[in-house]
C-alpha cells in the first residue's frame, strides 16, 4: 500500500499529517533538551554538595586517618564521579540525539516543502490546460452559434423573392465564412480536450503518486530516525551504567572498610601520653608542727624527677631549632621522635644515593674526560658529604632522645612524683629533659663574651668565665654548658672556646 495510489485524492489529509510528525520530532527533541538541562544541573548541584562536605585539612585531615571519617570522603569521591556520569548522559544525549534530530529535521523540512511545492505547480498546470479547454469549448460554442444563424439567414434570404442573387450570393459567403471559423474553433476545442485528459491522466497516474510516494519516503525516514532518537535516550543510560554501578559499588566498599574497633585503637594511640594518675594527697599534721605547704605546691609544681643528684626543678628548654618535642606528653613525644627518624633515615638515603651516582659519574669522568671534567664534580660531592654528616648528626641526637624517651616510658619509675593532671600539660612537661642530667660532661671551655641568657632555654655567662661542656655543636650554633652554679642551658657555639 502507497499513499500515492490509495491516497491520490488526500492531499490536504497528507500535508497535516506530515506537519504533524515534524511537530512531534521538534516537541521530542526541545523534551530531550530539557532532560539534558535537569542532568547537567543534578550533575553540578551533586559536585557543589561533594565539594562541600570534602575536608579541606586542619582538624578534619586529622579525623581523616579514622575508618569512618576515610569512608565518607571516599563516598564524596564516588558521588563525585557519579556526577561525572550524568554529565556524560547529558553530552550523549545534546550530540547523539538532539543534534542529529535537529539536522534531519532541518532536511526534512526544506524536502517536505519542496515535495509540496512540486505537487501545487502541477495542479496549476493543470487548472491553466483546464482553462484553455474551457476557453476554447466556449468560443467554439459561441461560432458555432454564429454560424447556424448564418446558415439560417442565408436559407431565409435565398426563400425570399425579393432578395436578389447578389444578397444570396452574399449570405451564403457568410454562412461558408462562419461555418469555416467554427470547424477550426471545434478542431481547437478537440486538441484541447485532448491536451488537458492527457496532463490531467498524467497528473493522478503518475505526478500526483510520485510525489506522494516521495513524501511517504520521507515521513517514513523520519518515523525510524525519531525511533533512533527514543532508542538512544535509554541507551545512553545504559552505557553509564556500569560505571555508575562501581560508583555504587565503591560506596558499599568503603562503608565495608568502616572498623570501629580499629578507629578507638586509633584513637588511643593518637592521644595516649603515657601519663600515671596523680598520687593520693599526702596528710599533712600540723599538729605535729609541719610547716604548712603552699597552696600551689602539689598543684602548680614543675614535674619532679629524681636523679644522680637528688631532686632537682629545671626551668629551662632548648632552642625551638633542635625540635626535640618536649613540649609534649612522653607518648606523642615518642611517636614524633620516632617519625622525625624515620623522616631522616630516608633523606639521608636519597643523599647516600646520590653520593653513589656522584663517584660513579667521576670514574666514568677519569676514564674518558671527554665526557667531563672530574674537578666539577667536587663542589656537588663536597655539599652531599656535608649534607650526609649534619643528617647523621641528627639523626643520632633523636636515636639518643628516643631511645631514652623509649626507656623511661618501659620502666616504672617509683621515684617520679605524679601530678595533677587537670592543668595544661604545658606546664607539666615544661621542662621533660630530666636525662640531660645523667649526661656526662664532655670537657671545659671558657667564655669569650659575655651572654645574658635571657632567651628560652638558655643561660647566662660572664666573660672569662669557665664552664662545663655538656653538649657540643650539632650544626645548630649552639652548644649546652653547666656553670659552677650548676644553671644549665645553651649558649652560642661562637661565644666561647673549647679546652
Amino acid at each position: 500500500m502507497t499513499w500515492g495510489r490509495d491516497l491520490w485524492d488526500q492531499y490536504e489529509n497528507i500535508e497535516k499529517h506530515t506537519q504533524s510528525g515534524l511537530d512531534l520530532t521538534e516537541r521530542y527533541v526541545k523534551f530531550v533538551k530539557e532532560r539534558v538541562d535537569i542532568e547537567l544541573n543534578y550533575a553540578k548541584q551533586l559536585r557543589n554538595l561533594s565539594k562541600k562536605y570534602t575536608r579541606r585539612g586542619g582538624k578534619e585531615e586529622l579525623d581523616s586517618k579514622f575508618s569512618n571519617h576515610q569512608a565518607f570522603q571516599d563516598i564524596l569521591t564516588e558521588l563525585n564521579d557519579y556526577a561525572g556520569q550524568r554529565e556524560v548522559v547529558a553530552e550523549k544525549l545534546t550530540t547523539m540525539v538532539c543534534a542529529e534530530l535537529t539536522r534531519h529535521l532541518h532536511e526534512l523540512k526544506i524536502e517536505r516543502k519542496g515535495h509540496l511545492a512540486e505537487y501545487k505547480k502541477a495542479q496549476q498546470n493543470l487548472e491553466l490546460s483546464f482553462k484553455c479547454m474551457e476557453n476554447s469549448k466556449k468560443k467554439f460554442e459561441k461560432e458555432w452559434r454564429e454560424a447556424e444563424k448564418a446558415i439560417q439567414q442565408a436559407e431565409r434570404i435565398e426563400q425570399e423573392s425579393a432578395s436578389t442573387k447578389a444578397d444570396v450570393d452574399k449570405a451564403k459567403q457568410l454562412s461558408h465564412l462562419k461555418t469555416h471559423i467554427a470547424d477550426e474553433c471545434k478542431n481547437d476545442y478537440a486538441a484541447n480536450l485532448q491536451k488537458y485528459n492527457t496532463e490531467q491522466k498524467g497528473l493522478y497516474y503518475i505526478e500526483i503518486p510520485s510525489i506522494f510516494n516521495k513524501l511517504q519516503d520521507m515521513d517514513e525516514r523520519r518515523v525510524v530516525k525519531l525511533a533512533e532518537g527514543y532508542r538512544l535516550f535509554a541507551e545512553t543510560e545504559k552505557v553509564v551504567m556500569p560505571i555508575i554501578a562501581k560508583c555504587l559499588d565503591g560506596i558499599n566498599t568503603a562503608s565495608s572498610k568502616t572498623s570501629e574497633k580499629q578507629d578507638s585503637q586509633l584513637f588511643i594511640e593518637l592521644h595516649k601520653t603515657g601519663l600515671v594518675p596523680p598520687a593520693d594527697v599526702e596528710f599533712e599534721d600540723y599538729s605535729q608542727g609541719i610547716k604548712p605547704a603552699g597552696s600551689d605546691t602539689a598543684v602548680n609544681q614543675t614535674k619532679l624527677r629524681i636523679g644522680k643528684k637528688g631532686f632537682f626543678n629545671k626551668k629551662r628548654q632548648k632552642p625551638p631549632s633542635l625540635e626535640d618535642f618536649s613540649h609534649l606528653p612522653p607518648e606523642q613525644r615518642r611517636k614524633r621522635l620516632q617519625q622525625s627518624i624515620d623522616e631522616i633515615n630516608k633523606e639521608l638515603q636519597k643523599e647516600k644515593d646520590q653520593s653513589v651516582a656522584l663517584e660513579k659519574m667521576k670514574e666514568v669522568y677519569v676514564s674518558n674526560s671527554q665526557l667531563g671534567d672530574p674537578n666539577s664534580l667536587e663542589p656537588q660531592m663536597t655539599q652531599t658529604c656535608q649534607t650526609i654528616h649534619t643528617l647523621k648528626g641528627k639523626l643520632a641526637k633523636y636515636e639518643v632522645l628516643s631511645s631514652l624517651q623509649h626507656h623511661q616510658l618501659s620502666q616504672d619509675d617509683p621515684e617520679t612524683v605524679p601530678v595533677n593532671t587537670s592543668h595544661n600539660q604545658d606546664n607539666f612537661y615544661e621542662d621533660d629533659d630530666f636525662y640531660e642530667d645523667f649526661d656526662d660532661p664532655l670537657g671545659q671551655c671558657t667564655a669569650l663574651y659575655s651572654f645574658d641568657g635571657s632567651g628560652e632555654g638558655t643561660v647566662c655567662m660572664q666573660e672569662g668565665e669557665l664552664l662545663t661542656l655538656m653538649e657540643k655543636d650539632q650544626g645548630d650554633g649552639w652548644v649546652r654548658v653547666r656553670r659552677r652554679t650548676g644553671d644549665e642551658g645553651y649558649v652560642p657555639a661562637s661565644y666561647v672556646k673549647i679546652s
